[in-house]
Parts: structure tokens; C-alpha cells; sequence
């Protein structure tokens, strides 16, 4: 089953500097049943202004992956990490036992950036932060893991949740085909693009929630950069 989450009904709120959108319960914005899908706890669709964006504050026990649509985010944390995530790569933070860190546009045109929560499956680790440029070719007609907490998926940058973070690029007309088990969840959003997902339309910055499906068959009607979470629940 597909459930359909079109980007004009999420939630959200614009600060001016942050326009932001949520696909699930997430600050002002609450609706019971958009709290999760499976261990996917939030996933923000956040526009950042020129040289703005989040002062330091605080995180525990979450896996938040940043994931760079257009433009460019800088990092800096209570570790001594510092980076700058371009368009179309990926930031992983595990905050574990605590961390503090800061996320600012400091390009001259704006940021817009995906950024997921994952309940992590162990609590009580070190934080730990990482990033990785992922050449885009290779993602070129079929998915291609980014962040991952599965063996298999020594390539991506790693998580600690039963879950992965998915990345596929599709010129229009091409189609592509993801297996799933029966009992994972997914959730997919065309960062642009529309695409038919068994038949189902979407339109860029829709979501999809997706389970009891064990194929997907994806379908770009114009050309499209895709995104989608799989967790073991």
C-alpha cells in the first residue's frame, strides 16, 4: 500500500530566514497520526536563506541525516568537527550520548536541504558526525545508499538503525525498480521531478508511505532526483 502525502498539505511554518515543511509532527506542528513511519521520525523540507541558519543547540540519541538539494551547508559541533555538504551529498550525525552543533548557509544564494531523523537502535553510544561526496553517475537510474545501518551497505555513510537513506536520479522516461522485504517500511519524496511509483503519481516534494510492497517500480515523467528511507520498523 501507497499512501499519498502531497507536499500542500505538510505541515510547517516560515521563520522568514527558514521556510520549513514537515512530513511528520515536528515543533508547532502536531498531528497524531503523522508521528513516525516505522523508526523515521522526522523528515523537514527546509528552504535557508543566504547566510542564516541554525545556532547551536542540542541533540541525544537521534541519527539526522542532511541531505543537500540545492547549494550548500556548513557544520560545526562540540567535537571539533567542522564541513560543508554541497548539493546532492549527504551529512550523517549520530548524537548519541549529546552533542551540540550549528548549521549555517554561508553560500550567497539559498539552501534547501532534506533533513531526516532516525531512532536509533542502540541508545547511549558517543556522538560521532561524518560526511561523504557521492558521485552522481553512479546513482544515475537506480538507488544507491547513502547513509545506511545494514552490513551490506559498506559504501554509505553508516547509521545506527536497522534503516537506510536511498539516493536515485532518473532522466525523464526511464524507470527503475527497488525490492523491499514485506515487512520494511519506506518512505519515498521526489526532491524534483514527477514520478509514478506502481502507478501512483507524485509531484516533486511529495511524500510517499509506503508498506506491504515488495517491489517498487518507479517511473521518472520528467526528470527526477529521488530519496527514500527503508527501516526494518
Amino acid at each position: 500500500m501507497i499512501e499519498h502525502q502531497p507536499f500542500n498539505e505538510l505541515g510547517g511554518a516560515n521563520h522568514g530566514w527558514l521556510d520549513a515543511k514537515h512530513h511528520f509532527s515536528f515543533a508547532n506542528y502536531y498531528d497524531p497520526a503523522r508521528m513516525n513511519w516505522g523508526a523515521l521520525r522526522v523528515w523537514n523540507d527546509d528552504t535557508i536563506a543566504s547566510n542564516t541558519g541554525f545556532p547551536p543547540h542540542d541533540h541525544a540519541d537521534m541519527e539526522i541525516i542532511t541531505y543537500v538539494r540545492e547549494g550548500a551547508i556548513s557544520h560545526q559541533d562540540s567535537l571539533g568537527n567542522k564541513g560543508r555538504t554541497e548539493a546532492g551529498d549527504v551529512q550523517v550525525m549520530s548524537a548519541g550520548t549529546g552533542i551540540r552543533h550549528a548549521e549555517y548557509n554561508l553560500e550567497s544564494e539559498t539552501t534547501r536541504i532534506f533533513q531526516i531523523w532516525i531512532q536509533p537502535e542502540r541508545r547511549g553510544l558517543p556522538p560521532a558526525w561524518g560526511a561523504k561526496p557521492f558521485p552522481k553517475d553512479e546513482r544515475s537510474g537506480q538507488f544507491v545508499a547513502l547513509a545506511s545501518g545494514f552490513e551490506e551497505d559498506s559504501e554509505a555513510l553508516p547509521i545506527r538503525a536497522q534503516a537506510r537513506v536511498l539516493g536515485a536520479s532518473l532522466k525523464k522516461g526511464q524507470s527503475t525498480t527497488l525490492s523491499l522485504p514485506a515487512e520494511h517500511l519506506a518512505y519515498l519524496v521526489p526532491a524534483t521531478g514527477r514520478v509514478a511509483v506502481n502507478g501512483l503519481e507524485l509531484n516533486a516534494r511529495d511524500g510517499a508511505a509506503i508498506h506491504n510492497e515488495t517491489k517498487l517500480e518507479i517511473q521518472a515523467l520528467e526528470d527526477a532526483e529521488l530519496v527514500l528511507v527503508e527501516t526494518a520498523q
